[in-house]
């Protein structure tokens, strides 16, 4: 739908500053998600470090005219813009969902609990598509910037709408619940997620259940919800107790048994007296609740047993996050089939853009089915996706997409095109050498089976892999930037690969936050970046005479540390007749690596005060024990010693520089260490040894391997290099696809190393190979080849791992060998 300027003025209760007739189909919270500009409005949010409105003139170019501001700028720079002026944006967001749901009367499911949301969704829809034109949340679009854009998509043609909606305080849900709107809601359960933003857990659900002010009907999982609902609405249960522990009623639908055979469970439900069996697709408790809770909706809109037993078993594993995989011919692919929609293809395409810098995308992209929206309407607006985002190539697999390109093919669009009536056209037509240092977008509904294609494209190679989660990444970034003072600056470690995670990915999505600073080991790493596309500042640590050329060539800035180094760089920049080049000055203030010493401070100072050739961007030391409470006392005479020298080299050179000593643990830990930058590491990739209870970092590095065999036992046996593992009982031992030429150190044989199982940790057996080792798996029920073993991740952090092997994160992190495999996840 669209709306006119008066429409939102209206919407707003506020006037239109400027003059503009722009007709208003698009929200935008993001500058880098443009899809139309003339039709576009954006909201300038405020976050912790930046604000929307720093955005407008970079918007403003790319043709943007309609903002909407809650601080003062001069809109006077924007002579065509149109402002409208509200207390707070998010809530003039919400104001305009709220109003735009007013407009239908279909029926809306409303999905909010701790956990299971977005499978619960996105399920529904699997299950209830056959039979309505459905609107529904992209990915788990619910957050109060998330809701109001989903609702945003309801259109004349649709039939039901499922919105899921989160919240991690108080009085957050009212403006939610006013913007969705549900008749029928559904609980999943309730969990430990936010509770620090409630006062108690009963607080928590009261402020959940706010949501369901409209609905008739609440879906809960008595099980999982053991409250009672201030709701005058109806409540519908299942479980698997004869009494709610709410209530002492009985579950409306009741689980009765479970069995679990291989990669199925058969369910014994009861349900108005009627008992049935259910087969499901899946065996872990998380899914089977999540079921239940489908099938529950599903009964509640009358639909018969025979028609639930049969639509259940065609379900699908919800894939929540974009995944970035090397492909063939030194290539990417984002292999995002997990939905298939305008949102969903614009963040897909927005995450392929920033990672692909001036490599070429290809884009395979199938019909957007079940939209409502009239086909020329539709493909028009992907065809601006694809050429705003600069895909250099399209295959249009589809009766409808391949319509629009064909009726349109006289009007000149920036890529190629290819057009295919179906999957398997694509197969036969696909040969290696049309993909070639390219990223590759595989985007498709699910008919098309585009995994044919994803498998065709992928390398097939070693099975162990480590996956590296941006988005949890960029929260840990967030996580850090919100303990420090509003002008410090950042400067990112991405030295060592990135800490084994990959340094272009990574240093890609750091450029994207715009984080002040990069730093790197060596040269040669900076290189690498800039190659990458990377056009931040970035510091090299290990300056030597060897890479000036490469660091000129590549502007790259030194670390000096030295008067040997100091000079040699002097007299390189004054020979290649250049000025005030980009330095920066290592003081050793008790570390005793590199660094010029207290003695040598005086002598510094009037030598770089009677040069012109260099330019002092930074002076910098390093904190020997900055995570260490006990060694407080040296630390604050580290940074004591540090301020008194930066304050002797600041006289001499009559010009102010960026100063930092804060690592990681030093961020956390002390404000009055942070001076004017910081350096964050090992705590981007949620690995900070020091306590965490007050900075909640998210796990980044997942390394995980298969199961290669299963065997079994008898007590007495041996297992691995010179009988190492000595069995004491008849045991089942699984070898897995991983061993210390991977980066799995040796001394995590004979059970010092644990990996996690099916749910459960097994013990290492015997020595640790090249390229495989043993677990036992005696105490794991159906272990079998193929199954997933996780090193470390979510299940078995990091630091166990690094405390089991006696040494440290860093190490295990940058141990794992280049051969593994690098996937890179986008949630």
């Amino acid at each position: 739908m669209q709306y006119q300027l008066n429409d939102i003025a209206a919407i707003l209760q506020q006037p239109i500053q400027g003059q503009g007739n722009a007709v208003i189909q698009y929200l935008v919270t993001d500058s880098r998600n443009i899809v139309d500009a003339t039709k576009s409005i954006f909201f300038a949010i405020k976050g912790p470090r930046r604000t929307g409105t720093s955005f407008i003139a970079d918007l403003y170019q790319q043709g943007v005219r309609v903002f909407v501001i809650d601080e003062p700028i001069d809109t006077n720079e924007f002579k065509e813009g149109v402002f409208f002026a509200v207390p707070n944006t998010v809530k003039a967001l919400q104001a305009i969902a709220a109003h735009h749901r007013t407009k239908f009367s279909i029926p809306v499911i409303g999905i909010t609990g701790s956990n299971g949301k977005t499978i619960v969704k996105e399920w529904l829809y699997q299950l209830l598509q056959p039979d309505f034109n459905i609107v529904r949340s992209p990915r788990s679009y619910n957050s109060q910037i998330g809701v109001p854009i989903s609702v945003w998509q309801m259109n004349e043609q649709h039939e039901l709408g499922i919105f899921e909606v989160g919240i991690s305080a108080k009085g957050e849900m009212q403006a939610l619940a006013e913007v969705v709107q549900p008749t029928m809601g559904v609980f999943t359960n309730i969990g430990d997620a936010h509770n620090e933003g409630f006062a108690s857990v009963a607080e928590k659900v009261a402020e959940k259940t706010k949501l369901f002010a409209s609905a008739s009907k609440i879906i809960i999982a008595s099980d999982y919800i053991p409250f009672s609902l201030q709701t005058n609405a109806a409540i519908v249960s299942w479980g698997s107790k004869p009494q709610q522990s709410a209530g002492n009623l009985p579950p409306n639908l009741q689980l009765i048994a479970q069995y679990k055979e291989n990669n199925s469970t058969q369910l014994v439900l009861k349900y108005q007296e009627e008992e049935f069996q259910l087969q499901v697709p899946f065996t872990d408790e998380a899914s089977l609740q999540n079921l239940l809770t489908c099938v529950l909706v599903l009964l509640q809109l009358n639909y018969r047993i025979s028609v639930i037993q049969q639509r259940v078993l065609q379900l699908t594993a919800v894939e929540m996050r974009m995944q970035l995989r090397r492909a063939i011919n030194q290539s990417y692919l984002l292999n995002d089939s997990y939905s298939n929609d305008k949102i969903s293809l614009s963040l897909a395409l927005q995450f392929l853009k920033e990672q692909a810098n001036q490599q070429p995308i290809i884009a395979i992209v199938s019909d957007i089915v079940d939209t409502g929206e009239p086909a020329e309407q539709l493909y028009q607006q992907v065809a601006q996706m694809l050429s705003s985002s600069g895909v250099k190539q399209l295959f249009a697999v589809g009766s409808e997409i391949s319509n629009y390109f064909t009726q349109h093919a006289s009007e000149s669009f920036p890529f190629s095109i290819q057009l295919f009536a179906n999957t398997q056209d694509v197969l036969h037509h696909l040969h290696e050498t049309m993909f070639q240092q390219c990223y590759i977008l595989l985007k498709g509904a699910r008919k098309f089976a585009f995994e044919q294609l994803a498998h065709w494209l992928e390398q097939q190679v070693h099975q162990t892999i480590m996956e590296i989660n941006l988005t949890a990444m960029v929260h840990n970034l967030k996580a850090y930037q919100s303990m420090l003072q509003p002008n410090t600056k950042l400067m990112a470690m991405v030295k060592a690969f990135g800490y084994g995670s990959g340094a272009g990915e990574v240093a890609r999505r750091l450029q994207q936050q715009q984080v002040d600073y990069l730093t790197v080991a060596y040269a040669d790493e900076g290189v690498t970046l800039r190659k990458a596309g990377i056009h931040l500042p970035i510091m090299v640590m290990s300056a030597d005479e060897y890479s000036f050329d490469a660091m000129v060539n590549y502007s790259l800035e030194p670390e000096l540390f030295s008067f040997q180094i100091l000079n040699a760089f002097h007299q390189y920049i004054t020979q290649q007749g250049l000025q005030q080049y980009p330095v920066h000055i290592k003081l050793n203030t008790g570390m005793n690596r590199l660094g010029f010493d207290a003695a040598e401070i005086a002598q510094l100072s009037n030598w770089l005060g009677n040069q012109q050739i260099l330019r002092v961007k930074s002076v910098l030391s390093h904190l020997a024990a900055s995570e260490d409470e006990k060694e407080d006392a040296f630390t604050q005479h580290q940074v004591s010693h540090f301020s008194k020298a930066c304050t002797q080299i600041e006289a001499a050179l009559g010009y102010g520089f960026i100063k930092h000593i804060a690592n990681t643990a030093a961020i956390r830990r002390n404000p009055n260490w942070q001076f004017n930058m910081v350096r964050l590491g090992i705590g981007l990739y949620g690995a900070d040894n020091v306590h965490q209870a007050n900075l909640p970092l998210q796990t980044v590095a997942t390394l995980k391997t298969t199961v290669a065999q299963v065997r079994a036992l008898n007590a007495g046996e041996t297992v691995s290099y010179n009988r190492s593992g000595v069995l004491k009982r008849n045991s089942i031992i699984a070898t897995v696809r991983i061993g210390y030429a991977d980066g799995y150190p040796r001394r995590m044989g004979n059970g010092v190393g644990k990996m996690y199982v099916k749910g459960s940790l097994a013990p290492t057996v015997g020595k640790i190979c090249m390229d495989m080792c043993m677990i036992d798996v005696t105490d794991i029920p159906n272990v079998q080849p193929g199954d997933a073993v996780e090193i470390f991740g979510k299940h078995i952090s990091i630091q166990e791992v690094a405390k089991a092997a006696e040494t440290i994160s860093y190490e295990i992190m940058t141990g794992i060998s280049l051969r593994v495999k690098r996937v890179y996840i986008e949630e």
